[in-house]
């Protein structure tokens, strides 16, 4: 498994599969899916179908937030709902939507046609996506819809605080609701609570400074907010099926090869 944060992206299968484990939620597609996320998400992913003759192909697309709400106040307002979808789903996707993405490949190779008609053929991309399956998913980052606007300050302030101290109650007072409402809401979009949250970006972030900065696992731990060496790598092993030193001799090993 890899692990990595997923901002708020659409990423569509051309061949192979992929399983992608966030919280205690699995999501599973392949070739004739795609996979949508609203949110910084921290997740472990592995390509679960792949081979040499058929090696796994995808195209992820980072979602521009400003022109997807453009196109949204451009649609048929849908029905109300306050509801707060889970801020990553996979469905199947339709013909339209494969060709609008073929589309905008096929730009590359006409380097002139990028600037008038990239943002057209993305135009047309979010528009499939808010008339999708997912399309309640999509409508809530687009306008803003439920509550998540509030729990998204809060996943925010964690995503770039993770070193700090994690006090519900403060958190809370920064989302304007209860600690209780702020626990659920914050689990609804994330499916991890906000300590679960705080924990996975620390240990993503403790493995990137040990690769990048080759510091040893007790300092790596000390940098992303760990206070006992010994609860970071009983932690880190819990997550990543290994104790820090083996997994990084072994994640240098693969970079060699």
């Amino acid at each position: 498994m890899i692990a990595a944060v997923y901002v708020p992206m659409v990423c569509i299968i051309a061949q192979g599969s992929k399983q992608v484990a966030v919280g205690n939620s699995t999501l599973d597609y392949h070739t004739g899916k795609y996979l949508v996320s609203s949110v910084d998400l921290p997740v472990s992913a592995r390509i679960t179908g792949a081979t040499a003759e058929k090696p796994y192909l995808a195209l992820a697309l980072v979602l521009d937030l400003k022109l997807l709400a453009q196109v949204s106040l451009d649609l048929p307002k849908a029905r109300e709902n306050r509801g707060l979808h889970r801020g990553i789903g996979v469905s199947p996707h339709s013909p339209s939507m494969l060709e609008a993405f073929a589309r905008l490949l096929r730009l590359l190779e006409s380097p002139s046609d990028v600037a008038p008609l990239a943002p057209l053929v993305l135009r047309e991309i979010y528009y499939r996506l808010l008339t999708g399956e997912q399309s309640a998913l999509v409508r809530q980052i687009a306008l803003g819809e439920s509550r998540q606007p509030q729990v998204l300050k809060v996943v925010d302030w964690i995503r770039h605080n993770y070193a700090r101290p994690l006090h519900i109650d403060a958190l809370a007072r920064l989302a304007s609701m209860s600690p209780a409402s702020l626990h659920r809401q914050f689990k609804a979009l994330t499916a991890m609570s906000p300590l679960q949250y705080q924990k996975q970006i620390r240990l993503q972030e403790a493995q990137q400074i040990m690769l990048s900065e080759s510091k040893d696992a007790a300092s790596a731990g000390y940098d992303v907010g760990y206070g006992s060496p010994s609860q970071f790598s009983r932690e880190y092993h819990r997550m990543f099926g290994t104790p820090p030193h083996q997994h990084m001799h072994r994640m240098r090993l693969l970079e060699r090869t």
